[in-house]
């Protein structure tokens, strides 16, 4: 979405509701919530609208300046969001009054040249109303009752936001979700997961990728909750970068916050054209890794594999960790293996070429009489088992490439895959994904 949208930027310290306001005014559970802080630590934009006015809208991690090395790295986001904001929210929890950190956010935000908002949260009746008061000390005008729970309030202090933006029309459509409707051309965008276990880079190379500190990094497990994403223009046209929480068995999954996680991790491949599985080479290929490369196959999504930490390992350990990709993962077949370091940067570059050739197999469309003369080659030179015969082929539809086999049986498994190899590789398709669909025929 365009960035001449209003952008307003939620703030506040941990745990006071502001992914619970995200989520109340866009009307959904976009931001994952828990009752408990340090839940959100990256900047998530979602698009939102009121009144037909569409805006872009902002949660942050819980601001505490001064904190822990975490804390102030989630601190700094914060920070970038609110010097792109037109618009800011302070969410404050009128239950516990006001804390020094609330303090020290409102002293930063009193020297805004944009309008700031202080949302005085958990208002959920009357009762509570006398104790927003005690937020005037903060410096910055009256506080906005307001339940984020329930919706109390929320349509007062979106008109307030509202009359603060530039005169426009209002839409007639309501706005699409952020960077991941169509690009410019009215096409879909072209989207990129970045998944792997827990602390195994996939934040640092995320950063590289957009060119930008996006999400926050941090050397214990499990800093990135939810997907974050961002659009690069590159010169094969604009790519939609997924960056994923670490993604754990599902036994070993024990909280609400990490099972919604894993939940969101796994809406990502789901709607991803190309999967980036990211292995610490220090650790070489896991149990935990082939299992995400299973269910990455299994939703049909190429993977291109990233064997990250690449420079600390000596010569004898790359050998070794180059057989386990061939041993453990084989089942991937041709999928492509880039050595990188996401910290200094080295072979990152590598990572557009083998997308832009993914990209390309992901689109590509065969011609009928080309799907056949392969099929009936290969059927020539290895006849598939008790009579089994394809009568004819065509290429159904697209990303990724979906071919149809009319049979006069059922065939084996084993023998679908040596079609499949075959076609493959007659059609240059690489690690893209292809499926079979196999339709019987009477001879």
């Amino acid at each position: 979405m365009s960035r001449e949208l209003p952008m307003v930027v939620i703030v506040g310290r941990p745990n006071v509701g502001k992914s619970t306001l995200l989520n109340r005014i866009v009307g959904r559970r976009a931001a994952i919530v828990e009752e408990q802080p340090g839940v959100t630590r990256d900047r998530k934009e979602v698009a939102a609208e009121w009144l037909g006015h569409p805006f872009l809208l902002v949660d942050t991690g819980g601001w505490i300046p001064g904190g822990s090395s975490l804390d102030e790295k989630v601190s700094r986001q914060s920070e970038k969001a609110i010097a792109d904001a037109d618009a800011v929210i302070l969410v404050a929890d009128v239950t516990t009054g006001v804390t020094e950190e609330d303090d020290r956010v409102a002293e930063l935000l009193r020297s805004l040249s944009v309008p700031v908002f202080l949302v005085a949260n958990k208002v959920d009746d009357p009762a509570r109303e006398p104790m927003m008061w005690e937020l005037l000390s903060l410096g910055l005008g009256n506080p906005w009752p307001v339940s984020a729970l329930h919706g109390l309030g929320t349509g007062d202090l979106l008109d307030a936001i509202l009359d603060t933006f530039p005169d426009a029309e209002p839409d007639e459509e309501p706005a699409e979700p952020l960077r991941t409707g169509p690009g410019a051309d009215g096409e879909r965008i072209f989207a990129v997961a970045l998944v792997g276990r827990p602390n195994v880079g996939k934040s640092t190379l995320f950063n590289r990728l957009i060119g930008e500190d996006r999400s926050v990094v941090h050397d214990m497990p499990g800093t990135t909750r939810d997907a974050i994403d961002t659009v690069v223009e590159t010169p094969d046209g604009p790519i939609r970068f997924v960056d994923t929480a670490g993604m754990r068995r599902k036994s070993r999954i024990d909280e609400g916050t990490e099972y919604y996680s894993f939940v969101r991790a796994l809406q990502a491949v789901d709607s991803s054209d190309v999967a980036l599985l990211v292995i610490d080479a220090n650790e070489g290929v896991t149990h935990q890794d082939q299992r995400l490369a299973e269910r990455i196959d299994a939703a049909g999504c190429p993977i291109v594999i990233l064997l990250n930490k690449w420079e600390t390992l000596d010569t004898d350990k790359r050998a070794e960790v180059t057989y386990e990709v061939g041993q453990k993962l084989a089942f991937l077949g041709d999928s492509e293996v880039i050595r990188i370091s996401a910290l200094t940067g080295k072979n990152v570059h590598r990572l557009l070429p083998a997308l832009a050739g993914t990209i390309e197999g992901y689109h590509k469309r065969v011609p009928t009489r080309r799907v056949n003369d392969v099929v009936f080659a290969a059927q020539s030179s290895q006849p598939a088992p008790h009579g089994g015969r394809i009568l004819y082929a065509t290429q159904g539809a697209t990303d990724p490439p979906t071919f149809t086999l009319f049979a006069n049986k059922e065939l084996p498994a084993t023998y679908l895959r040596y079609i499949e190899r075959m076609l493959r590789e007659a059609f240059e398709l690489g690690a893209t994904p292809i499926k079979l669909r196999v339709r019987q025929r009477g001879n």
